[in-house]
């Protein structure tokens, strides 16, 4: 996955995804800086796309709190 695209993703996600979207608004309100906070988010993401890879499982949002 090229940088680009996951950039994409990320900022579709923090719009879209509750877990991803309270992830990233935690992080502005604590004092991150927007691009910083979208940059953790990303990380955040491709973390949770391994672990679903690895484990060969479905997306549940319990598992993966923000």
């Amino acid at each position: 996955m090229c940088r680009s695209t996951l950039y994409m993703a990320t900022l579709t996600a923090v719009r879209h995804n509750p877990v991803l979207r309270a992830y990233y608004q935690r992080l502005n309100v604590v004092g991150n800086r927007k691009k910083v906070a979208l940059v953790a988010a990303m990380r955040k993401l491709l973390t949770i796309i391994n672990a679903l890879a690895k484990h060969s499982v479905n997306w549940n949002p319990r598992l993966h709190i923000a």
